[in-house]
């Protein structure tokens, strides 16, 4: 089966293709468009978390396994799409910016501008890792571009950063949905488990925060009424 070049869409189809769902409309995009319809589905993704990547990125290769796109094309268009998907969210936590965020966080209940502005310390000791790492991290992946953008990570940093990490993650999915074939849905199980881990430990630790910060408040109230 013909290989296509980097920029021509792919007009072949692929054999055994998921026909429902989501998985089907990426399917779709990839018939299509070739390369760069997977490219805008990871963009896509990127913007809006709940799209699953552990879908997109497997059956890309497994596209590129069956001959419909060729294995570099897959790679430079999901690597595309995830840095156009996240500069669109680092502008949009610039044009939100500082000012802002901490005015919207002087009117949340139980917390205080302190944590802000410990949370921005960190960032501005840590965000080269943070973006780096967060992108191989199920649901950070997408955010972790908002705060880059309010804090105002330089340009070409936030760049580097996004495609180096995007396509570790890429790389690393997509080669397994080319070496699966179609056995290619196999993957977004174990990344789909991942994932829930991470969510999970998300809700643990924003339980954990409001039990202490809950706690403190009543305390402090006792001592005012005693």
């Amino acid at each position: 089966m013909p290989i296509t070049s980097l920029l021509a869409p792919a007009p072949l189809a692929l054999t055994g293709e998921p026909t429902g769902g989501f998985a089907g409309w990426a399917a779709g995009l990839v018939d299509t468009m070739g390369g760069p319809g997977a490219g805008l589905a990871i963009a896509l993704e990127n913007l809006f978390p709940p799209l699953p990547s552990e879908v997109i990125l497997p059956l890309t290769g497994f596209a590129a396994g069956q001959g419909v796109i060729s294995l570099a094309s897959a790679l430079l268009w999901t690597t595309l799409g995830s840095v156009v998907g996240a500069v669109a969210l680092y502008w949009i936590g610039a044009l939100f910016g500082r000012q802002r965020m901490h005015a919207l966080w002087a009117r949340l209940p139980l917390v205080k501008v302190a944590d802000l502005e410990r949370t921005e310390r960190w960032f501005a000791r840590h965000g080269t890792k943070a973006v780096f790492l967060g992108r191989m991290v199920p649901i950070f992946r997408s955010l972790i571009s908002v705060p880059a953008g309010v804090e105002r990570m330089p340009m070409p940093v936030f760049l580097m950063l996004t495609t180096l990490g995007s396509l570790v993650w890429n790389s690393v999915l997509v080669m397994a949905g080319y070496w699966l074939g179609d056995g290619w849905d196999v993957v977004e199980g174990y990344v789909g488990v991942l994932s829930k881990a991470v969510l999970v430990l998300v809700v643990v630790a924003l339980g954990a925060f409001l039990a202490v910060r809950l706690r403190g408040r009543g305390r402090a109230q006792h001592r005012r009424t005693s």
